[in-house]
């Protein structure tokens, strides 16, 4: 059944009590931010605004101290991967950090070979695309992560009362990438995998599903305030393959934080017509992307579901009047759901001007203050 506010309240006494003395959502009080309480469905001072893909690519400061760094490196660094994902807080004012790290992390802290090439993205020495290969998967290691606790933990302190938003990829993002053994445009592999071989690729996503949720926990744990599930292509597959192929592996991975009670945001590209079964899988915020009004995604979610984004990236280089006209389109479809943090329906383009982004922020703000 989907899961709703009206089912189960987040964020009690007893879910806290799971969490650290020295978590920010007891010790710094970030469950009364205005993204936590967007995220929870109460209303706030303002709409909350956090950017995907912010810690980064636009910024000087981020080429800077990534200068000469790969990417899993920056990320396996636990003071690096902390000033980077503040980085942007500092600037933009966003009312959230989000982790700085990648998907394949989970992957290769478990031994999996794979690497970030630039311009090209993950690359895996050797694709992952059989029942003998997947058997000799290595299961990730717990400790494996204690880099990412370090990381996290090094993030909230300097946060402090600003929430951090964990994430992970959802499985089927995941196991496309290993099937593929790198990009791809229309995943063909692991959507022939799911009907030629569905025994090899239940257990190739049911690894992907352990190892993001373990991820996901590991990042709680440390401070994380909120998480959120990228399933970057997810889009590719229809509604009936992903009920019958992928849902159920999602569905694992958030489910292994539910007993924390934080908000998890679930988000997909051009997932418009799997809203409804991507919410089932166990959200309690939906990520819409820029194709879809969030008018309508309430419509399709039956209302009652807090939602996030929906700003088109392609607007950050239009001009600040054609982009704010944009943005008030955005906020004005959001009032029709319950609460609305604001986002792009993407990430931020690399070659987005950074004060665009600061300037945005602050119009949000303004424009929405109660």
């Amino acid at each position: 059944m989907p899961n709703s506010l009206n089912q189960r309240p987040l964020l009690t006494d007893a879910h806290l009590s799971l969490l650290s003395p020295q978590h920010p959502l007891r010790a710094a009080n970030t469950a009364d931010s205005a993204m936590l309480q967007a995220l929870t469905g109460r209303a706030s001072a303002h709409t909350p605004v956090w950017f995907m893909r912010q810690a980064g690519r636009s910024l000087p400061e981020y080429r800077k101290v990534r200068e000469g760094i790969p990417m899993l490196d920056s990320c396996l660094n636990p003071e690096l991967a902390a000033e980077i994902t503040v980085q942007p807080v500092r600037r933009h004012q966003v009312d959230a950090g989000i982790f700085f790290s990648d998907i394949v992390v989970p992957m290769k802290l478990a031994g999996v070979n794979v690497d970030i090439v630039p311009g090209r993205g993950p690359v895996l020495d050797v694709a992952i695309d059989s029942m003998s290969d997947i058997d000799k998967l290595p299961e990730l290691e717990d400790s494996a992560l204690d880099v990412i606790r370090e990381a996290v933990s090094n993030t909230v302190e300097q946060l402090g009362s600003t929430p951090l938003i964990g994430f992970a990829g959802a499985p089927f993002t995941v196991a496309a990438y290993m099937v593929e053994g790198g990009p791809s445009r229309d995943h063909l592999k692991p959507r022939t995998m799911m009907h030629a071989n569905p025994e090899a690729w239940a257990k190739l996503a049911a690894w992907a599903a352990r190892t993001s949720g373990q991820f996901l926990r590991a990042q709680i744990e440390a401070g994380a305030s909120a998480v959120q599930l990228f399933d970057s292509w997810a889009g590719s597959l229809g509604e009936a393959d992903y009920r019958r192929f992928v849902q159920e592996h999602s569905a694992t991975a958030l489910s292994m934080v539910e007993e924390f009670g934080v908000p998890r945001i679930h988000f997909g590209t051009g997932t418009a017509e799997l809203l409804p079964a991507m919410h089932e899988a166990g959200a309690d915020v939906m990520g819409v992307d820029y194709r879809l009004s969030l008018s309508e995604a309430n419509r399709r979610l039956g209302g009652g579901i807090p939602l996030q984004g929906n700003i088109d990236p392609a607007l950050l280089a239009s001009g600040s009047e054609a982009l704010f006209a944009h943005v008030d389109q955005v906020l004005e479809s959001a009032q029709a759901a319950p609460t609305h943090i604001a986002n792009l329906g993407h990430g931020v383009p690399p070659s987005t001007n950074p004060q665009v982004l600061t300037d945005l922020v602050s119009y949000i703000h303004t424009n929405t203050k109660k």
